[in-house]
């Protein structure tokens, strides 16, 4: 079965976007049943959306550095059982 070039319908937007030869060779060697069902805008917006939280808006937590004394900021909620190390600190245990 010869492909040729397929225009879609994006299911988010409505703009509809070609489904090129090549993208469906693609799918086809990867064992993709499915057309996408979204344009590459959305595809990318959506892939986007699923990392933007990570690293960006961690709660930090204000701590004391068990070894130096010194103030630092943790991404973790510090318990009183156990001690906090600032990141100088925490390299060098790490390292013994």
């Amino acid at each position: 079965m010869a492909l040729a070039d397929k225009t879609l319908t994006c299911s988010e937007c409505g703009r509809t976007f070609v489904f090129t030869v090549g993208e469906q060779e693609f799918y086809r060697s990867r064992g993709l049943q499915n057309e996408p069902g979204r344009c590459p805008e959305c595809r990318a917006a959506r892939r986007q959306s699923r990392y933007r939280g990570y690293g960006q808006s961690r709660t930090t937590y204000k701590a004391v550095c068990a070894n130096c004394g010194a103030e630092c900021e943790v991404p973790f909620e510090p318990k009183d059982d156990r001690p906090v190390y600032c990141s100088t600190c925490y390299a060098e245990k790490k390292r013994k």
